[in-house]
This record gives C-alpha cells, structure tokens and sequence, in this order.
C-alpha cells in the first residue's frame, strides 16, 4: 500500500512501457516549468492555527452548482488506455465513489457519452479546424449530462515535448481519439525524429483560437463555461467579462511554453483580477494532500490534479490513491486548525527565504 502519492510514479514506471511512462511525465523542452511547479509548491509556508476545539474537518465544497466530498477535481488527461485497458471507465467510476468531478478529455480514448455514464462528469474541449466538429461535441456533453464545459486555451500547438521526439511516440493501434470522428489518424503513424502524437493535433487544432471564437461559445453553451490554461491576470479578467463561469490557472504541467510562470505563483494575482466574479481552480503541479491546503490557502476554489491519478491507474490503484489523497487533505486540515475550507482560506500564506529542492 502507498503511503503517499509520489509512492506510484516509481510502480508504474516498473509496468510501463518506456515511451509511454514518458509521455506521462515529460513537459515541453528542457522541462523547466516541471520543477518550477513543484519548487513553487514547496516554498509556500502556512501558518496553523490551533487549540481550536477541532476532531473532524470538512472538506466538502461547492463548485458550478454542485456539491463535492473534496475540493478536487480528476483532470482532463488524454489517452488514458495506454495505462490501464479501461482507461478512463476505471478512473472515472472511482472519482464518482470519492464523490469528486471527472473531466473528460476531448482525446479520451473512450467516447464522451460512456464516460459520462459512470460519473458526473466536466467536459474539456480543445478548439479544433473544424468549428462543425466543435459544435458537435458540445452538443454531445450537454446531451450526455456533463455539468460544464472547459475550454483548454494553451494549445495553438503543443509544445516541444522532447521526450516523445526522441522516442519517436505514436499511439498504438488499439488506442484513439474515440470523441473524433477520424479515429484512425496520424498519432498512430510513427515518423523518424518526430512525435506523432504532436503531428495529430497540429492536424486538428485550430492555432488561431481568439476571444471571438469563445464569445460564440459562450452565446451557444447552455452549462457552465470554464477556461483552463490562463496564467495572465488580464486574461483572467477578460474570461469573466465574457462570460466565464470559472478559470482555471494552469500552465498544462509544464507541457506547453517551457519557462512559464509556475501555476501556483500565478495564482494570486489572478484571483484578485477576478474577485468573486467567477471560481479559480488550480491546475499543474498538485501531488498531496498538504498541496491541496496550499492552493486553497493561496486563494484557489479547488484544484485539479492530474499525473499522479495516471501513475495510479497504471496499477490499478486509483481508489487508494484517491482515498488516500483524502486522507491527506483532512489531516493537513486538522494540524491547520482549519474546521472547513472557509477556514483554509484564512491561513496565513508565506514564501520560505531559502533556496528550495524541485
């Protein structure tokens, strides 16, 4: 049994295949943004309130209309069968038993509507050429019951995730973009020197995603509309005068422009742009529990968590890894002092002063 989260990264690297493990873990370029995630998680300080009277903190929150057992979300994440063979059937049926949301990715490698069917579910969309295709699979969320829609804005084109150049990455044939209507696609052709997983979406990706384009989303989405991928505190703010029910700070786990501000900094200053206007969700970089209370801590709603829950899957441990993560989040609310995350949100937040391991 794991005693943490960071317990399953080393099992599955032990089960999967080389280029697969990679493809989880790798960031864009040099992976600066990787370790400045983490490295930013780690120099935030709290500071615990006690004697306080407190047994049995509360985590539960409310996020777009609906009540959570924890304020954490599964993120959007591609592809999941090339790590267990039901892929995202088995992560999504164990976020519906931890009373948490699921968000299915537009890349799923199970269609939408399945997914949806086991769990109360968000819907990530990419912004593809095809603006048919675009309306279409909104129109499929809204009618599989999926309770928002978030839009992923970091993408005009994925970033240079070297690994997957190196290792020459394409997907095997069992494995698909089941949500697209051309399954057999050029992220199963491996090419020499390049990934084809990168060579898919630049295919399919609209690079010259504008304000435009989400404003006509926004007149034509009946759910809730979230935008994932702003580090900007004018993006933020713009997000919410055209519409935005929430956003989501996010700088795609150091997958997209290597050198990004981590996401945890970029927080603050984006949840003053937007006041309570809209929710803020964290995303990049959470990997425990005591996380969770930092971002919370820092002016975040919830956060969304992602590879870790994938290094899970691998083992076919993703509801121990969830209750664990539980675990984690009650226990460092108790030593906090904190009875429920109102009481997070009151924490006095710090910076520590020496220099700080990734």
């Amino acid at each position: 049994m794991a005693e943490s989260l960071a317990d399953y990264e080393p099992l599955a690297r032990d089960v999967l295949p080389a280029a697969v493990y990679d493809f989880v873990a790798g960031g864009s370029g040099s992976e600066q943004t990787v370790g400045l995630n983490r490295a930013a998680f780690s120099a935030i300080t709290l500071t615990p309130r006690i004697l306080t009277g407190l047994a049995k903190p509360n985590p539960s929150w409310t996020v777009l209309g609906r009540r959570w057992e924890l304020p954490i979300a599964v993120a959007p994440m591609a592809y999941q069968k090339l790590l267990h063979p039901e892929g995202e059937l088995h992560l999504a049926a164990a976020a519906s038993r931890a009373g948490i949301p699921y968000t299915i990715s537009t890349l799923s490698s199970v269609p939408l509507e399945k997914i949806a069917g086991v769990a109360p579910s968000w819907f990530q969309l990419y912004w593809l050429r095809d603006r048919r295709v675009v309306t279409s699979l909104v129109e499929r969320a809204v009618d599989a019951g999926c309770g928002a829609l978030m839009v992923t804005v970091d993408v005009p084109v994925m970033g240079r995730r070297l690994r997957d150049i190196r290792n020459e990455f394409a997907l095997p044939p069992d494995v698909a973009p089941e949500n697209l209507v051309d399954k057999v696609t050029e992220a199963h052709d491996a090419v020499p020197g390049l990934s084809a997983v990168a060579a898919h979406t630049a295919s399919v990706f609209e690079p010259a995603v504008s304000w435009r384009d989400l404003e006509w989303l926004r007149s034509r989405c009946p759910i809730p509309l979230v935008i994932k991928g702003i580090l900007d505190p004018r993006d933020a703010r713009r997000a919410v005068e055209m519409g935005a029910d929430g956003v989501v700070v996010s700088n795609h786990g150091g997958r997209q422009l290597d050198g990004a501000i981590a996401s945890v900094d970029a927080l603050g200053p984006v949840v003053d742009a937007v006041g309570k206007d809209c929710g803020v969700l964290l995303d990049s970089g959470v990997r425990s529990g005591l996380d969770v209370l930092k971002a919370l801590a820092s002016g975040a709603s919830g956060v969304l968590v992602g590879r870790p829950l994938l290094w899970a899957l691998a083992v076919d441990a993703v509801d121990e890894a969830l209750a664990l993560l539980g675990r984690e989040v009650r226990d460092a609310m108790l030593l906090a002092g904190c009875a429920d995350l109102a009481a997070v949100r009151e924490l006095s937040v710090g910076r520590a002063t020496w220099p700080i391991s990734s």
